[in-house]
């Protein structure tokens, strides 16, 4: 049996790991590398394998760096099955068409810039390829063993992670003797809204283990709760709107969550609430088609009141016009819009009509990148471009980091802990953080595992 790590391997996107035993070629996910443009593009361009030959693909979750390069290895030839979970696939087709259109948009607008003589830069895929990978889905329940072929067999474990997000339990029989191989996904948190915390492993030979946030300690998500009714407040106190840059799945539908629980609890003030992102319009539908998999607290609540995304001071926009309407109003308002990192999509319009007026407030809810928009605001820096313009930035500038969906190194320790009492583990990788936090994690599981754990980098393979 062995396992190459072809992605996410000293780095944290491109997650894309290779195991082949019995004759059978198994894919963990196949995320799109994100990062400089050149390398990126160069990175998700070739596969180092032929995905002819690829059997199976197993799919964790429907972030992008999980999942957005598999319609390029349908493009390439991939034919096989592709299993997950129903949120996944739903998820899936709504963020990679969404892609699939981004890519389109991006090649036009770069080929009309390009030098005389310079090659045509082509997407990666479009439509018909992502319509051609859907229809090789396969939907797996959670918590089930589902025999795929005979010695091959898939669990799903939910991972807490986003909705549908799943650790995956592959046991395989070669030679006669079965092994079993654990791969995290992305590991969620214990206690964040919606989600049931990550289910525990048994046994395993083999756990390819994400490390993200593997040397940090992320701040209780209650907080974020707390903090936002803090900064509304405020708001009102001046007559200054607040802008919210949010990534369209995930962090938008806590975000609503929170506003829902503080409208229902008669805390929330009085001002209209806008989600503005059609993206994250279409995902929250999703979130409302599976609200059977989400924890006991919306269960409990779904008694009393029937939408967790939705109260009366709430519109989700859809139209451009509407969106940019938004911006000649006059008075407090919250406008929750991606992206995340404000360096595209609608949140950059509000962003350019807001930022100068120090009556306003920027929440940043998440991780900014280097070199993005988010990071130069979250630095504070006393100008930042928009349309090849220079704003200063006036707006008073919050930040909110109780909202990760990844597991700090208290959620891993647990995890690992359990594991540990219920068999152990044998053989462990890292895999998906940079270096510092891989290297920081592979000391907290060195205790739980047999052998001392390995952090692969691209292409490394390993006999297992």
């Amino acid at each position: 049996m062995k396992i190459t790590f072809h992605g996410a391997a000293g780095e944290v996107t491109g997650s894309q790991h290779l195991l082949e035993s019995a004759g059978r070629k198994i894919l963990f996910d196949c995320g799109l590398f994100q990062g400089r443009r050149a390398e990126s593009r160069r990175k998700n361009e070739e596969f180092a394998y032929d995905p002819r030959e690829i059997d199976v693909v197993i799919l964790s979750h429907a972030h992008i760096d999980h999942s957005g390069n598999l319609p390029r290895l349908f493009r390439m030839g991939f034919r096989g099955r592709v299993f997950c979970t129903a949120a996944t696939a739903d998820f899936a087709e709504i963020m990679l068409k969404d892609a699939a259109k981004i890519q389109q948009e991006d090649s036009r607008y770069l080929s009309r810039h390009l030098k005389p003589g310079h090659p045509s830069v082509e997407p990666l895929y479009d439509q018909d390829d992502v319509d051609g990978l859907m229809a090789l889905f396969e939907l797996l329940d959670f918590e089930k063993r589902h025999e795929i072929a005979n010695g091959f067999r898939i669990r799903f474990l939910n991972s807490g992670h986003i909705l549908g997000s799943a650790i995956t339990e592959v046991d395989i029989e070669e030679d006669g003797i079965w092994k079993r191989i654990v791969f995290s996904g992305d590991l969620g948190r214990r206690d964040l809204p919606l989600l049931p915390d990550p289910s525990t492993i048994e046994r395993c030979d083999v756990l390819i283990c994400e490390s993200t946030y593997g040397n940090r300690v992320h701040p209780p998500s209650g907080d974020i709760k707390i903090e936002l009714l803090r900064i509304l407040k405020e708001a009102i106190a001046v007559g200054g709107r607040v802008i919210v840059p949010a990534f369209a799945l995930g962090r938008t539908q806590q975000l609503v969550y929170f506003l829902n629980e503080l409208f229902n609890e008669n805390l929330l003030p009085p001002i209209p609430v806008y989600v503005d992102s059609p993206l994250a319009t279409r995902l929250t539908k999703v979130y409302r088609d599976h609200l059977e998999i989400m924890d006991e607290e919306i269960q409990l609540l779904l008694r009393d009141d029937d939408d967790p995304f939705g109260f009366p001071w709430l519109r989700y926009v859809r139209s451009s016009h509407e969106s940019k309407e938004l911006n000649d109003r006059e008075g407090t308002m919250l406008i929750i819009s991606a992206s995340g990192m404000c360096e595209s999509g609608r949140v950059v319009h509000h962003l350019a009509h807001a930022i100068s007026d120090p009556r306003n407030t920027v929440a940043l809810i998440g991780f900014q990148a280097e070199h993005t928009t988010g990071r130069r605001i979250a630095e504070r820096q006393k100008y930042v471009k928009f349309f090849d313009r220079d704003f200063p930035l006036k707006a008073h500038v919050e930040k909110l980091d109780g909202l990760s969906a990844h597991a700090d190194v208290t959620d891993f320790r647990w995890w690992f802990e359990q594991a540990a009492q219920a068999g152990g583990i044998g053989q462990a990788f890292l895999v998906h953080g940079e270096p510092d936090s891989a290297t920081a994690l592979a000391e907290v599981l060195r205790d739980f595992t047999d052998e001392d754990p390995i952090i692969p980098i691209r292409g490394q393979s390993f006999e297992v």
